[in-house]
């Protein structure tokens, strides 16, 4: 990526160590960060240099009698599609609901997780204002018991019962399904309803590990094992002992990294860097993925004989675009518990936004529900949800229902037009936003799988979406 490609970030903070650490952490996907010591400096520069293609913003509401929603409502205005990452020492929802009201896009809790912040910051530059909240909402979620789960369609109730009868036994579950589907509320339903429920249960997201760093994050080290080991390190196996360790995202993890969990599997005993001796740990394994492992073993992407080790059962939920009919029972629900949230209130929801929210193929599953009803119930003025709280969902499905208008040239046969009825080739702007548009419905949403069917880095793809206006849920 050349200077002139990179994403710009203006990080509105004093703190010289958080400052290092935004920085290198957002240089990983790219980003180049400039500074700002306080608000007014981060005002002034904006006002100052109208050429400064910034593309977004991270503060810190650190500042002693300064005003962070004033901030953020100027920085709006100025800059009314630029996202904004608010930085808080206190993780309340009442503060991420101001922030909100504000304008604030996602809402992040020091210390800092890197894996969070690159994910704020690719949903916030990929979704602009199309409202992804993921970090956010996840923030609302809370442990759910099977009968809790809301769900009638017989496909989702089959892998439900499934995974009741196996959180009863010892042997390791294998959950799989498309991003946002409830991968991780199901897994915390089975470490519940186990013999483990008053154990601890320990969430590992295996894609966000740096491969030089998973035997240490998973296994621990003692003080001095390598360059930068100035303590002991406890590893998340022995954190779970005794309970559970869900490993999310196992599709991702390395092979050098799936060898030394097959040694643990089979043996029961891990081995912190450094140590001398092994020690037992009694833990529950439960995986998840996005991905088919299957299909990753036959690419050589995925050891054989892991993939059987941690699928003795398997649990597949259903898209929520297959179950439809759960759409108007999941949203009532949401919408109760995001009403018990502090700084929100109890809202009802009318049977047209109802059947507006029926209607459309939710491509983000659940979490992307949950999303949009978090949103609409933070700016909602009156004492229920109506379809007009729901803009965006109403072009995305008016889009899908006329994608031959709506699409400028998109044929809904799946082809893309490369001539202007006049019959001179159509800008390659146009047919560069159709291609993307193409391949983000082709792929269902799967913004990695798009990127990289197209040749492009994530970073990339996520530009060209914000330059060229395209929305990627509605495409």
């Amino acid at each position: 990526m050349t200077r002139s490609e990179q994403q710009l970030l203006m990080l509105i903070d004093d703190e010289p160590a958080q400052r290092r650490l935004v920085a290198a952490i957002a240089a990983r996907r790219g980003w180049r960060t400039v500074f700002a010591n306080d608000y007014e400096m981060a005002l002034a520069m904006l006002g100052t240099q109208d050429g400064m293609r910034l593309d977004a913003i991270v503060l810190d509401a650190w500042a002693p009698d300064c005003d962070a929603g004033g901030l953020i409502a100027e920085l709006k205005r100025n800059r009314p599609a630029l996202p904004i990452l608010m930085l808080t020492a206190n993780g309340s929802v009442a503060n991420a609901v101001d922030a909100m009201r504000a304008g604030a896009t996602d809402f992040l809790v020091k210390p800092l997780a890197p894996e969070r912040l690159l994910a704020a910051l690719d949903i916030a530059v990929g979704a602009k204002s199309a409202g992804e909240l993921r970090p956010l909402t996840e923030k609302l979620s809370m442990p759910l018991a099977f009968d809790e789960i809301v769900g009638s369609a017989p496909q989702f109730r089959a892998a439900l019962a499934i995974a009741a009868k196996a959180a009863r036994a010892r042997v390791p579950v294998l959950i799989e399904g498309e991003s946002g589907v409830g991968k991780e509320v199901v897994a915390e339903a089975i470490h519940n309803a186990s013999p483990r429920g008053r154990k601890p249960i320990v969430r590992v997201n295996c894609g966000a590990i740096p491969a030089n760093l998973v035997e240490s994050e998973l296994f621990g080290h003692e003080r001095g094992a390598f360059t930068g080991a100035f303590e002991r390190k406890i590893g998340r196996f022995q954190e779970a002992d005794g309970g559970t360790i869900f490993l999310d995202e196992i599709g991702e993890m390395p092979l050098e990294a799936q060898v030394k969990l097959l040694r643990v599997l089979q043996s029961g005993e891990v081995q912190s860097l450094g140590a001398r001796h092994a020690s037992e740990v009694d833990v529950r394994i439960i995986a998840a993925t996005n991905k088919t492992l299957a299909d990753e073993v036959e690419a050589g992407r995925f050891r054989e004989d892991l993939y059987y080790r941690l699928n003795v059962v398997q649990v597949t939920i259903p898209p929520l675009r297959d179950r439809p009919g759960d759409v108007p029972p999941l949203a009532r629900h949401m919408l109760a518990r995001i009403g018990e949230q502090p700084g929100l209130r109890p809202l009802g929801i009318t049977d047209d936004a109802i059947a507006l929210l029926g209607t459309y193929e939710w491509p983000g599953n659940v979490r992307q529900l949950q999303n949009a009803l978090f949103r609409a119930a933070v700016l909602c003025d009156g004492d229920a949800l109506t379809r007009g709280d729901f803009p965006q969902i109403a072009q995305m499905s008016a889009l899908r229902s006329e994608p031959s208008k709506a699409s400028n040239g998109f044929e809904q046969s799946g082809g893309v037009t490369l001539f202007r009825p006049d019959g001179n080739l159509r800008a390659l702007e146009d047919i560069e936003a159709d291609v993307i548009r193409l391949a983000i419905g082709h792929y269902r949403g799967r913004m990695t799988e798009v990127a990289r069917r197209l040749g492009i880095g994530r970073s990339t793809l996520y530009r060209k979406l914000g330059e060229l206006g395209i929305d990627q849920s509605a495409a």
